[in-house]
């Protein structure tokens, strides 16, 4: 067996428990596991953590009369990650998702001179069937 092998080795499962009022414990018919499945896919976290804001751009704005809406996106999110939060908070399946790599831009300091780097991340446009809407606060 390699120390680094390509296999990964989930937990057991274990039986999560509920307290009833006589202070029973008595076993939940849920099992809680905490392999990557169990944690929301790739993201490894909340379904509510993938798809960060929606981008409220102008070429959003004016795209969004055709049925395509743009969101950032975790940096680790897949399109079916973000195929199945969109269906889960909005309740819309949608017909398919673009992601893009937004890349970090050097930008300067006008006060010290200094140059940093501005973050990068991902955003994807998410295109919905004709005739369906997002509302999007």
């Amino acid at each position: 067996m390699a120390l680094f092998g390509r296999n990964k080795k989930t937990e057991p499962t274990r039986t999560a428990y509920v307290v009833q009022p006589g202070g029973k414990k008595v076993a939940d018919v849920k099992e809680v596991s905490r392999s990557k499945a169990a944690a929301g896919g790739a993201v490894g976290g909340h379904i509510s953590e993938i798809l960060r804001t929606p981008r409220i751009t102008e070429k959003a704005s004016s795209s969004m009369g055709v049925g395509v809406y743009t969101f950032d996106v975790a940096d680790r999110a897949t399109k079916r990650s973000i195929a199945e939060a969109v269906f889960e908070i909005y309740n819309v399946r949608p017909r398919m998702v673009h992601i893009v790599n937004i890349h970090g831009k050097v930008r300067r300091n006008a006060r010290t001179g200094q140059y940093g780097m501005s973050r990068g991340g991902k955003k994807a446009y998410v295109y919905l069937k004709k005739g369906e809407t997002l509302t999007i606060t």
